[in-house]
């Protein structure tokens, strides 16, 4: 939907991310898939147009192999057709990568993490990560804080590189401590997690970039950066969530300008960004978040700009994973055609 529905879109958010993805297969399915996606719209097949729509001629600027998607953008069609026929039609696309966020049982049966891990790789989609929380009260809870070994054997049984969590840090409060103590335990997991081959990563939402409460000059996300060790713990910025930051607080609470651009955190620090999600928004100042949520492409981010200046960067051209997402799509596998054909179709202005 292009409109938010929910008093708090953030909150909101956060919370049905919780749960994890079903898996069910229905005698239908290829009906329905073929209903919202005739095989001609495939990303394959469109003819390469810039944002403005003319024909492009300058280098793509999605690098080669590098597009994914987040999967909790397809979750209504992975609970009603399954993981097989959704990555399928991923495929059809012209995706290279799948991002979980969950790969629990629905109501056709179980599936193993070896059998995901082979449907993925038979679609020619490689698993880049996955989102797990961050903490829970309830000590068998599926998250880093209660069950990390687990949380790391399936990442190591599925192939992920990279696994982390959308979860902020704010499990000790958003003081300047609090996001201290947090981010000894992002360093906790990242040390884990590298020791078995892989990046932790923390996804932001816009509230990162709000300021601590006992020093309003201090922006709780360069917190984030300053304690946490560079090499085991990394960045996936949600550009979107990054945006609508910059939207809510480029003031300090006593209205003093604080402006900074979402980019340039990128740029100075681009080791510590493998991952970004590429979600779009149209600009609505009426909106108390800046933007209203959209597919990708028909928003106001300019990923022209983005893209190119990360991917431009010397030695950085293959260094990222791009992400598409879509919090509530109106119907998902449009949204998943519709960013892979604009995303593709975007070049370098000459």
């Amino acid at each position: 939907m292009s409109r938010f529905s929910q008093p708090d879109p953030e909150l909101g958010h956060r919370l049905s991310r919780r749960g994890m993805l079903g898996v069910a297969a229905g005698a239908t399915a290829a009906a329905l898939l073929g209903a919202a996606a005739p095989a001609n719209a495939a990303a394959g097949n469109a003819t390469p147009t810039t944002a403005s729509g003319t024909k492009g001629r300058g280098r793509p600027v999605l690098p080669p192999g590098r597009l994914g998607i987040q999967l909790y953008s397809l979750r209504d069609k992975v609970s009603t057709l399954g993981f097989g026929p959704v990555f399928a039609e991923l495929e059809r696309y012209g995706y290279d990568e799948v991002e979980f966020a969950g790969y629990t049982q629905g109501s056709a049966g179980p599936i193993t993490l070896a059998q995901l891990k082979r449907l993925a790789r038979n679609h020619g989609l490689n698993p880049i990560g996955s989102h797990v929380g961050y903490y829970s009260n309830d000590p068998n809870a599926y998250t880093f804080a209660q069950n990390l070994t687990k949380v790391l054997d399936d990442a190591q049984a599925l192939g992920l590189k990279h696994i982390g969590t959308a979860s902020g840090p704010f499990r000790y409060g958003s003081t300047v401590d609090a996001w201290k103590r947090a981010a000894e335990d992002f360093n906790t997991y990242g040390a884990a997690a590298r020791a078995r081959g892989m990046k932790f990563y923390q996804h932001n939402h816009s509230e990162e970039f709000s300021f601590a409460t006992d020093n309003p000059k201090v922006r709780l996300y360069d917190i984030l950066l300053k304690e946490t060790d560079p090499d085991l713990v990394h960045l996936e910025m949600d550009i979107y969530w990054a945006y609508v930051g910059q939207f809510r607080f480029s003031k300090r609470p006593d209205g003093t300008p604080a402006p900074f651009e979402p980019l340039n955190y990128v740029l100075r620090q681009p080791d510590r960004y493998p991952l970004f999600h590429v979600k779009d928004g149209e600009s609505d100042p009426s909106n108390p978040y800046g933007y209203n949520m959209t597919d990708v492409g028909d928003g106001d981010i300019d990923y022209q700009r983005f893209i190119s200046a990360v991917t431009r960067l010397r030695g950085h051209r293959l260094s990222h994973h791009w992400q598409a997402e879509h919090d509530n799509p109106a119907e998902s596998l449009t949204f998943a055609r519709r960013s892979s054909a604009h995303l593709h179709s975007l070049r370098e202005k000459c």
